[in-house]
């Protein structure tokens, strides 16, 4: 594991609910692409780096497509206590598309970006990054208000 667990979360911010990291990475490695063990490997390292718990094992399926857009490749997801992770590869496409949501605060977006670069060997990254509940704080009461 390359990045510290104190460089990717920050457990201390509750401006909003959670985050929802999109990641689409373009140029990929093929052979990473159609690995079904790559992808299960980051499932279970990810929500490890980003101190999240695991409420089951990864699932990992082939989902063969059948077109030129989808033409298949590994579909994985991993429940976590935060939320989810999940990954869907593309290999003849060289393309992968990836969520992580969290109901933690403080992703180092630029962390898992170089996580997924690295995993898969992308070429081009497309991120888009959204705060979740940004009005959560004003509808949620203390466990200890009246």
């Amino acid at each position: 594991m390359s990045a510290t667990v104190e460089s990717i979360v920050n457990v201390n911010n509750t401006s909003h609910f959670g985050e929802h990291v999109m990641i689409d990475a373009y140029g990929c490695a093929p052979s990473r692409l159609d690995n079904r063990m790559l992808v299960r490997s980051c499932l279970l390292e990810l929500p490890e780096m980003l101190l999240m718990r695991p409420l089951c094992a990864p699932e990992v399926y082939f989902a063969p497509g059948g077109s030129k857009k989808d033409p298949g490749g590994w579909t994985g997801f991993v429940v976590v206590q935060e939320s989810h992770i999940s990954i869907h590869t593309f290999p003849a496409n060289r393309f992968v598309s990836i969520d992580v949501y969290t109901c933690k605060n403080g992703l180092d977006v630029g962390a898992v970006e170089r996580y997924f670069t690295r995993v898969f060997a992308a070429g081009v990254l497309e991120t888009n990054f959204v705060r979740r509940g940004t009005r959560y704080p004003e509808f949620v009461k203390p466990a200890d208000a009246p």
